[in-house]
């Protein structure tokens, strides 16, 4: 007689994974589903869809960190349940967000950090938002003392990453981008003042231009508006969109001059998710002293146990991203960010040498002095049977991820290709990149792209 007939075998098995209903169905997509489900069974199907995600450690196009030591990810499993905004209930993450921020602003030379302001941010692009809300703030008080209009501010940058054109709009705030023209690439002093007039609320130079890497001239610029203020009376601030350069020129370029050191800059962005070396989801916002932050834009919050100052955009955010900032704080110190920093920046130059023997493309930004990577455009005049799109599309057959994008307006006929050689590109998986890169290029000599060919027909010319 056996114990357990086949009925009440069947019947123990409806909620495991291969008996579960949504087997031989899809998954929900446009109704809530009316019953619950198995949670080893739920985590296998949406575990199977990620399957058609690319690898995160093969995209060579962000700037976003893609690997973590595994202390990172206990901290992170610790913190899952704590609300960075609750600082009444978790005193002790509120004290480590402070601590980040004294350290960062000390890093960049702040000459009070032990009593500066600052806050962190879920990524670099909400904290220059609220560096692009000071700003304005801090301007329009300026105006109504002065008792001239306050109703048309405008704000001053270079080939500018998308979210100064989010927080122009947003803000109702006039964006004057500086153009790209000729072999200049990002703003100029000289082009800056030819943009500043009294409703410039301030100058936003980026340390590591998104679309080559570069860093825009910040010492520069700043010494463009001390003439300016003398000789006109304008008195107009930089903030420093540091999302990547924040973590790298601290320790590898310490001769470049762009920070607190600077009295015209008062407030600085970046990103801890990128080469800070956090999870995704940690940013920063620091300003130079206390005074620099206006206080109405400070928020009093009473109703989670205690008074608690806030200045975000969001509200209940997670807190481990904080928490893993202060571990690689810790953990790595100068030295250690010194080392990896160094270390990327080579692979970065390393890649760049071979770009050039390839005697198929021209560098864009060699590698050396702005953000570890590399950018390149395919030298003008060739006809190589394909486009740096195509280029890219060829090599996401290997599962490789590397951008090609057009230069912003003025100079949009200059397609580039990038790649950043970030904590986790190793010069072994770049020399893989490289291997693909040049498989490639024997592909497209054999089969020329369609694209190619129809341009190389129709007599044009398409500079990619």
């Amino acid at each position: 007689m056996p114990v357990h007939s086949k009925e009440e075998v069947f019947s123990s098995l409806d909620d495991e994974v291969f008996r579960s209903s949504f087997l031989p169905h899809p998954l929900p997509k446009y109704k809530f589903p009316r019953q619950e489900t198995d949670p080893t069974a739920a985590y296998q199907f949406v575990h199977d869809e990620l399957l058609l995600d690319g690898n995160s450690r093969q995209n060579v196009a962000t700037f976003c960190q893609t690997w973590v030591e595994p202390e990172v990810r206990k901290l992170m499993d610790e913190c899952l349940d704590k609300n960075i905004i609750d600082k009444d209930e978790y005193p002790q993450m509120a004290e480590l967000e402070s601590r980040c921020v004294h350290m960062l602003a000390d890093l960049w030379n702040s000459p009070s950090a032990a009593n500066t302001l600052g806050c962190s941010t879920t990524g670099s692009s909400e904290a220059a938002m609220l560096g692009g809300l000071a700003l304005k703030t801090r301007w329009r008080k300026r105006r109504e003392r002065a008792g001239k209009p306050a109703d048309r501010p405008n704000l001053v940058c270079g080939p500018a990453q998308v979210c100064w054109h989010k927080f122009a709009r947003y803000f109702d705030v006039e964006l004057r981008q500086i153009p790209c023209r000729g072999q200049r690439l990002h703003m100029s002093a000289e082009e800056v003042l030819k943009h500043c007039d009294e409703n410039t609320i301030g100058v936003v130079p980026t340390l590591g231009v998104t679309y080559t890497l570069q860093y825009e001239p910040v010492h520069e610029v700043s010494i463009a508006l001390d003439d300016l203020e003398e000789e006109r009376g304008l008195d107009i601030p930089i903030h420093v969109d540091a999302a990547s350069g924040g973590f790298v020129a601290p320790f590898i370029h310490p001769s470049v001059v762009w920070d607190f050191r600077l009295p015209r800059v008062k407030s600085i962005n970046t990103s801890g998710h990128k080469f800070g070396l956090a999870p995704l989801g940690c940013g920063w916002a620091i300003w130079r002293e206390a005074g620099d932050l206006p206080e109405e834009l400070i928020f009093r919050v009473k109703y989670l146990g205690g008074n608690m100052p806030t200045f975000a955009l969001n509200f209940s955010r997670p807190g481990g991203q904080i928490v893993s900032q202060y571990y690689n704080f810790v953990r790595l110190g100068w030295a250690g960010y010194h080392k990896i920093t160094q270390s990327c920046a080579e692979v970065g130059a390393w890649f760049a040498d071979e770009i050039k023997k390839l005697q198929v493309f021209d560098l864009v930004y060699d590698g050396r002095g702005g953000i570890p990577g590399c950018a390149w455009t395919v030298r003008k005049g060739e006809d190589r049977g394909f486009t740096l799109y195509d280029f890219a599309d060829r090599l996401r057959v290997r599962g490789w991820q590397v951008p090609a994008y057009p230069m912003p307006p003025e100079r949009s006929d200059l397609v580039v290709q990038r790649i950043l050689t970030r904590l986790g590109v190793s010069r072994d998986l770049a020399g893989l990149l490289l291997e693909d890169m040049r498989a490639a290029l024997k592909h497209f000599a054999k089969h020329p792209s369609p694209t190619s060919l129809s341009r190389k027909s129709a007599g044009g010319y398409y500079h990619n």
